[in-house]
């Protein structure tokens, strides 16, 4: 059974894969070739418990609480707050995170790669129903490190949901999508690199801001779709601690016509997915004391707004790409490139 609940979840979810369960309903080539994730070895924010976000945030619309909202607020209530708000509700922290609290640190993956006691992956396949299956792994951290640039400290964030999308066509791996910041990159599945040579994609996540690459070292991002190895505008991976996000980890179905979400073995409630509002606080104005915006630029200020969940990342997409207006090159070549 796999519930909604992380109380009810974490002795199924953390257990079943560790022991080579298959959750039914999901197709084997979704777990063969699920990717796994290096962490940045200095990174101080990891993944996180996803329930554990609402114990310690409150729903606020334009900063103020939300009326009559759902008490306590679960992942099986969750998307109610849609009729309080929707898109315009953020996850907003109890205490601020200047004040760096404790839960935004997340779990530290154990020896086998298990972010033990905490569910901190979603895994979502969408059928298109004419042999090609989209397998979306999604995985939550409970902060979003900026970075430091020219000295200042900007673009940090409560919550972050970042992703991989595998395509299969016919139940073999195609091509493969990272995202990264508002964008990302995708490649031919026969192009990146597997553990230990096998079949499993392997993904860098980048120092703080948890962007996914499929190269270690250096990357340079202030242009969409192009990853340079310097720049003013840098991320930063390496073979840190090792991460297998399918040992603790939802597990979903999305119809492409009814865009109705299933739980794949069980009838539990997947309430969370349907989700508008953000998973971290609003953008705090200049004036909030906690707040900095080099020479008061609203682009260049130490804390943005908290992102929204899976359910806006586009799991129909006709291209391996989210259509961002933006050209999907699939790439052949994993040397960082512009085309």
């Amino acid at each position: 059974m796999i519930p909604v609940l992380a109380t009810l979840a974490a002795g199924w979810a953390l257990t079943a894969r560790a022991q080579g369960g298959i959750p039914d309903g999901v197709p084997s080539f979704v777990v063969d070739y699920a990717p796994v994730v290096y962490l940045y070895s200095e990174d101080k924010y990891w993944p996180s418990d996803i329930s554990a976000q609402l114990i310690n945030t409150e729903p606020k619309v334009n900063s103020e609480p939300v009326a009559n909202a759902p008490n306590p607020l679960t992942l099986d209530n969750l998307a109610e707050l849609n009729d309080f708000g929707g898109e315009n509700v953020y996850l907003t922290s109890k205490i601020k995170p200047d004040a760096n609290p404790p839960y935004l640190k997340g779990v530290l993956p154990n020896a086998d790669g298990e972010t033990q006691g905490a569910i901190s992956c979603a895994i979502v396949t969408n059928d298109h129903g004419d042999g090609t299956v989209d397998a979306f792994y999604f995985y939550f951290y409970a902060f979003d490190f900026g970075g430091v640039y020219v000295g200042q400290n900007i673009g940090n964030h409560v919550g972050d949901w970042e992703h991989n999308m595998i395509r299969f066509v016919d139940g073999k791996p195609s091509a493969v999508w990272y995202s990264q910041h508002s964008n990302g990159q995708a490649f031919e599945y026969g192009t990146v690199t597997k553990l230990d040579g096998g079949d499993r994609p392997i993904v860098y996540s980048a120092n703080g801001s948890h962007a996914n690459y499929a190269t270690s070292g250096t990357h340079a991002y202030g242009i969409p779709n192009v990853n340079l190895p310097s720049g003013l505008i840098e991320d930063h991976t390496d073979e840190g601690p090792f991460w297998d996000p399918t040992l603790s980890a939802y597990w979903y179905s999305y119809n492409r016509t009814s865009k109705a979400f299933t739980s794949n073995g069980s009838d539990e409630s997947v309430n969370w997915l349907s989700f508008l509002g953000h998973w971290g606080d609003e953008k705090y104005p200049q004036d909030d004391p906690i707040q900095d915006c080099v020479f008061g630029i609203d682009a260049l200020c130490k804390y943005t707004g908290g992102p929204t969940g899976p359910i806006d990342k586009q799991l129909d997409r006709e291209e391996v790409c989210p259509d961002n207006g933006i050209l999907c090159i699939v790439r052949k070549i994993l040397v960082q490139r512009s085309d």
